[in-house]
């Protein structure tokens, strides 16, 4: 997927293998017939820049952190390894870190309005003098967070004489000081001073011996989460969208018709930078869905909409971006078009890829990949839940067609995933020529439900020609043949920036998983 004169002159070389998917690590795995309460399930998840670290938000309005430990065993071998020539198996291993209460439930007394604690999104930023800073979100307040080990400083040793101590941790006073008082260990003493000590009281030559000055240690870490700014009153409809700029100063949050640049530093200002709020509610045709900054350039954001479109805005060109650079939308077949096919059209989320040329955007349907130089449609789509078109009605009765799956690509550019139904996610190759299409479930036996996936005719992303790839189109049955349960959904994942490691929410687990 990499453009450009090297990979030109480069030899020709096949699509890399289909991964291998292994368990790696379960935090809250609930027991047979154990009840989920509502406030566990995982609503956010998010690896850091570097790996190290990752984040999970739930309905309570928590924020669960875990850090990763594998690497730091081999630090102190660093150079033992860098002259290995193999490479180091070694998997991502995480621990649980700590935790905070971000969000409470509120309550808008004006618009007589509940504002639910749930973490709608969380992003980090960049880390300063060893604290983790982030931004996390529920509907309507954005905050932003500093985690940083505080030492616990303790009195490790007392102005006494440890010869001098008694049974019950009291110490007699010394003969030098003429008296046989008790002093407490805090240095206090049991009865007044004026009588703890003698009138005639004088210091010995060459001082009292046995007094000592306390001695202060700080051998304790505690991690204290403090919540440095809150970003509130900005948003008439709920937030969906934060996302951090490349610039590390600035960030954007969308709600359904209004994108908002705040910077980090100012918590009473932003500026509205989209507005796609008719004068007339009635003239309303699309709402904003999710938005997201480029990685590296600073300027330029693109956000989704309930059309199925995604628009790329470039804020050089104006304060207010309401014209956009680019669209990038899917033309509709004739004779398509159903009661349905706006619903599902609906972008879930948007994500780019690290190098900021690609797009992933996920509707209902399926995954597409977009190139941010071609317009004319997606470079390749991917099949996610196209067996259950025929049960469209039923999901729509029940609610689940407005469920809102989330997708993400690897830090190489060469696969996606996204989450399905009955706890799957999904893993496709798109490199050039690759057919990997991968289903896993989320348990510590990810291959239980795999299947030999059929073959596919390998199409090239590199000739920019659109690439369709199909799953199974049984009514009724996921990809590998099982009945679906549309109650258990895995609807966040996030993949690791550096490794084959995938990170996913299954209610309240949180499942991983490396290849």
């Amino acid at each position: 997927m990499n453009g450009g004169v090297d990979a030109a002159a480069a030899p020709v070389e096949g699509p890399p293998p289909p991964l291998e998917w292994k368990f790696s690590q379960v935090f809250g795995e609930r027991s047979a017939g154990e009840e989920v309460q509502e406030v566990d399930i995982i609503s956010a998840i998010e690896f850091d820049k570097s790996g190290d670290h990752l984040a999970t938000g739930d309905r309570g309005g928590r924020v669960v952190l875990f850090e990763r430990t594998d690497t730091r065993d081999a630090q102190g071998h660093r150079r033992d390894l860098e002259r290995m020539d193999y490479p180091i198996t070694r998997h991502p291993e995480f621990r649980y870190k700590t935790e905070f209460q971000s969000h409470e439930p509120e309550f808008d007394y004006l618009k007589s309005l509940e504002i639910e604690e749930k973490i709608n999104k969380i992003r980090w930023c960049q880390m300063a003098n060893g604290a983790l800073f982030l931004l996390s979100t529920n509907d309507k307040t954005i905050k932003f967070w500093k985690v940083q080990e505080k030492k616990v400083k303790r009195i490790s040793e007392m102005n006494l004489d440890p010869s001098q101590i008694v049974g019950n941790g009291n110490v007699e006073c010394s003969s030098a000081l003429g008296s046989s008082k008790t002093f407490l260990p805090n240095g206090g003493c049991s009865e007044r001073l004026n009588n703890c000590l003698s009138n005639d009281f004088s210091f010995p030559p060459g001082g009292i011996p046995s007094l000592r000055l306390p001695v202060v240690a700080s051998n304790e870490t505690s991690l204290l989460a403090r919540c440095r700014r809150i970003y509130a009153h900005a948003h008439d409809y709920h937030i969906n969208s934060i996302s951090n700029n490349s610039d590390g100063e600035t960030f954007i949050s969308a709600d359904d018709l209004r994108v908002n640049l705040w910077n980090l530093e100012i918590s009473n200002q932003s500026f509205n930078i989209v507005d796609v709020k008719p004068a007339n509610m009635e003239d309303l045709t699309e709402v904003i869905t999710s938005a997201e900054f480029h990685p590296t350039h600073c300027n330029m954001l693109a956000y989704s909409s309930s059309k199925g479109s995604i628009r790329l805005i470039d804020m050089r060109q104006s304060a207010l971006c309401d014209s956009h650079a680019k669209l990038f939308e899917e033309t509709e077949a004739p004779g398509s078009r159903s009661f349905f096919t706006e619903i599902i059209a609906s972008i879930s989320d948007i994500k780019f890829g690290k190098d900021g040329r690609y797009i992933l955007s996920r509707d209902y349907m399926t995954l597409k990949l977009w190139d941010i130089n071609m317009d004319s449609g997606p470079v390749a789509t991917f099949q996610v839940h196209e067996y259950l078109r025929p049960r469209l009605c039923d999901l729509y009765e029940n609610d689940s067609i407005f469920d809102k799956f989330e997708c993400c690509l690897s830090g190489d550019a060469q696969r996606v995933a996204t989450g399905s139904y009955s706890n799957l996610f999904r893993v496709f190759g798109c490199a050039a020529g690759s057919n990997e299409a991968t289903t896993l479930e989320a348990s510590k036996n990810p291959m239980r439900r795999q299947v030999q996936t059929p073959s596919r005719p390998s199409r090239s992303l590199s000739s920019l020609t659109r690439v369709v790839r199909r799953g199974a189109e049984s009514p009724g049955v996921d990809a590998n043949g099982n009945a679906y349960d549309f109650t258990t959904k895995l609807l966040h994942l996030s993949w690791h920036p550096t490794e084959n490691a995938l990170a996913c929410a299954a209610a309240n687990s949180l499942y991983m998983y490396y290849a």
